[in-house]
């Protein structure tokens, strides 16, 4: 199996879940999969700008020369890619959420009624499964954990695809590791 994990911890202070995503790429490697690890923050990635030119000029390809495309090949090229971030403010970094919004090239501009929800037609033949793997911050409970995985099961039909998991980094790397392998 072939695993994006996209790094979104915008601080090299915070090396907390660095450390984390460090021991699960290995557990990955050494479970027999093929592994990348992009860590976003050394990475030159822009906000999308909506110019749509990913859907009418350059169908499949965001006009803004950056890392987000190289980012976005990978990412159609896995087979399960794995979103990391602390909870800053209950949700993903900002970092991440950007690279995420910059995926939409990789569907198309085109609707369709998806169980009774419009939703964007399939650029592609085959997408990743999605799965999240976050670091709580200070207060973080239940209920955000909730929140923040009902929307992150919005944004993997909004990409097409389905939501793997949703774990925190306090779980064993081996969980996260036997997660990846029945998705």
């Amino acid at each position: 199996m072939k695993i994006l994990i996209l790094n979104g911890n915008p601080s090299e202070k915070g090396k907390e879940i660095d450390g984390y995503i460090e021991r699960l790429a290995g557990e990955i490697k050494n479970a027999g999969h093929s592994v990348q690890v992009f860590t976003l923050r050394d990475m030159k990635i822009n906000s999308c700008v909506g110019c749509f030119n990913c859907w009418v000029k350059t169908p499949g390809l965001c006009s803004i020369k950056d890392d987000a495309r190289e980012v976005a090949k990978n990412y159609i090229a896995a087979d399960h890619v794995i979103f990391c971030s602390p909870l800053i403010m209950g949700f993903v970094s900002s970092l991440l959420k950007n690279t995420m919004d910059r995926n939409l090239p990789l569907i198309h501009p085109h609707l369709e009624d998806l169980d009774g929800e419009i939703h964007h037609k399939k650029r592609y033949e085959k997408y990743p499964v999605i799965s999240f793997l976050l670091e709580k911050e200070t207060g973080t409970d239940d209920e955000d954990i909730a929140i923040a995985t009902d929307i992150f099961g919005r944004q993997a039909i909004n990409v097409r695809t389905k939501l793997g998991f949703v774990r925190l980094t306090q779980s064993p790397v081996e969980e996260v590791l036997h997660a990846i392998d029945i998705h």
